[in-house]
């Protein structure tokens, strides 16, 4: 993992907390999986539990949940 947006986690603005939970759909299988994701750093790397594949972030994105998570990662919400 590496770091990510910001530091250290802080709340979400307006929601007093963040999301922590994720569903990352996997765009070669379409399998998808709920993950908890960590707060102090961006992941990027992900194994694919249905095929196998390496996921790593698209180009612009600091993380696997910021490109195929249904919520982005912690310190991206509170930017």
């Amino acid at each position: 993992m590496s770091a990510c947006g910001s530091p250290a986690f802080k709340e979400a603005p307006h929601s007093g907390s963040a999301v922590l939970d994720s569903v990352i759909t996997c765009p070669h299988c379409g399998r998808k999986k709920t993950e908890r994701m960590p707060v102090d750093a961006c992941q990027i790397l992900y194994e694919c539990t249905g095929c196998g594949v390496d996921l790593r972030p698209k180009k612009g994105d600091c993380c696997v949940f910021c490109s195929y998570g249904s919520v982005r990662c912690p310190p991206m919400q509170v930017n």
